[in-house]
């Protein structure tokens, strides 16, 4: 697996329309899988939110997202994580 910071690399230089795998976790209360999405890049953005509790007013916290078109047309969004490994394809 490789680092997070290669990955944000990786995250910080795509453009619309290239082909990427992500292999990353899904955890649901103990429970995790590992899977990978394959999909062609709609858009990247950092997303503000507040899913933190009890946080500071002026203090922001963000995500990596990346919206993939998978093969079947299906939209899906993920967020990244020091989980995340991000690959561009080769074209």
């Amino acid at each position: 697996m490789m680092a997070y910071a290669e990955t944000l690399q990786v995250f910080e230089q795509l453009q619309h329309g290239d082909a990427v795998e992500l292999k990353h976790e899904v955890k649901v209360g103990y429970q995790r899988w590992y899977t990978t999405t394959r999909g062609v890049v709609v858009k990247t953005e950092r997303r503000r939110h507040g899913l933190h509790h009890r946080r500071q007013a002026d203090d922001k916290v963000y995500s990596d997202i990346l919206v993939l078109r998978r093969e079947d047309g299906e939209l899906t969004t993920v967020t990244l994580d020091e989980f995340s490994d991000l690959r561009k394809l080769s074209d």
